[in-house]
């Protein structure tokens, strides 16, 4: 299965950066197959991006309470790090994360960006400037879909809110995996595709 390759030439990658084994890849859940995803992409609405006239992140409540004294980013920390030790608050005090956007590997949570595939603003453009607030806020911390990745921090903020055909990993090798996960959040919430995102996660999938 193109999956399965693309899990095995990740993990031998995270195991020659981090330069031992046990290192965990950051995997979120429902991470659809190649034939899943391209059946999911040709039902995605084409459609130009709208604006982001009204746009605030705070209109997508976000790190929320998740139990345990928990709140999202620290269960996605948890969820996809290796050996993670946390406090009584449940911050990470000690762990790695291997990151499969760069494959770079890190042992301080402050290195570590949570990212949603499908940024907050891209939703807003393509389908959520229409949502309620409750809406937005389970798009914001949704555990259950492939929405939220631990990555290196200065990689999340290079990519912003852009969307595939303005910036893609740069490990060639997750670009398969990428797709596929953009694709499923954008098929669950009912969210549009432009195009030129389209034909980029189109050739993506071509990499699996």
């Amino acid at each position: 299965m193109a999956g399965s390759r693309t899990f095995t030439v990740l993990l031998a990658a995270a195991v020659v950066t981090a330069g031992l084994t046990g290192t965990a890849l950051a995997t979120p859940p429902g991470i659809p197959s190649e034939t899943t995803a391209r059946s999911e992409l040709a039902a995605l609405t084409v459609k130009a991006d709208g604006s982001l006239t009204g746009y605030s992140r705070d209109k997508f409540p976000h790190w929320i309470d998740q139990g345990g004294s928990c709140n999202t980013r620290e269960v996605v920390l948890k969820r996809d790090g290796t050996n993670v030790v946390t406090g009584s608050d449940c911050a990470p005090t000690s762990g790695r994360w291997y990151s499969p956007y760069d494959g770079a590997t890190w042992t301080a949570a402050s290195d570590v960006d949570i990212d949603h595939v499908v940024p907050l603003a891209d939703a807003w453009r393509t389908g959520a400037s229409s949502w309620t607030t409750a809406q937005r806020q389970a798009y914001a911390n949704d555990l259950s879909d492939p929405q939220l990745i631990a990555v290196t921090d200065n990689v999340n903020q290079e990519k912003g809110d852009a969307s595939p055909d303005e910036w893609k990993p740069p490990l060639t090798s997750y670009w398969c995996t990428y797709a596929e996960m953009w694709i499923a959040v954008k098929y669950k919430w009912k969210l549009t595709v432009n195009s030129a995102e389209k034909a980029a996660l189109t050739d993506m999938l071509g990499h699996c």
